[in-house]
């Protein structure tokens, strides 16, 4: 087996301009959740439901500490109406059989920016997946 521990992940995402930003260093957690519509296909006379798989969906939660340059990067791009282009490493990098490099496309569909007098600035925020996700070993 070949356990990693999650500080090892990184997060990569574009920003307004196209280019390809690594924001592992703001960020203090994220993840890939993913599901898939089931279709009941249950008939008359059965006592057990049926189902056949559908459409998938998935997000992105992004947690972190505020700084200028995360905010200048995610900021803009709440509302931005072009898919952008992420990449997700939750065993860190290189791409290998034990280290899966997980890609698609979403849009960010919140930002907050979290303050108090008793913690560190924060953010925290959603990226919603549109299309397949790409699972690379190589």
């Amino acid at each position: 087996m070949a356990f990693t521990h999650g500080s090892k992940a990184k997060f990569s995402v574009h920003d307004s301009s196209a280019t390809l930003r690594d924001i592992s260093s703001y960020l203090t957690s994220t993840g890939l959740s993913r599901m898939a519509d089931m279709a009941e296909t249950s008939a008359l006379g059965t006592t057990a439901k049926t189902y056949i798989p559908g459409m998938t969906d998935g997000t992105i939660p992004l947690d972190g500490q505020f700084d200028p340059t995360i905010d200048g990067y995610l900021s803009p791009l709440l509302g931005f109406e072009t898919p952008l282009s992420w990449e997700y490493f939750p065993a860190g990098t290189p791409v290998g059989v034990t280290k899966p490099k997980y890609s698609g496309a979403a849009f960010l569909t919140s930002y907050d920016i979290e303050t108090g007098t008793d913690d560190k600035a924060g953010i925290s925020g959603e990226l919603q997946l549109t299309g397949a996700v790409t699972r690379a070993t190589a």
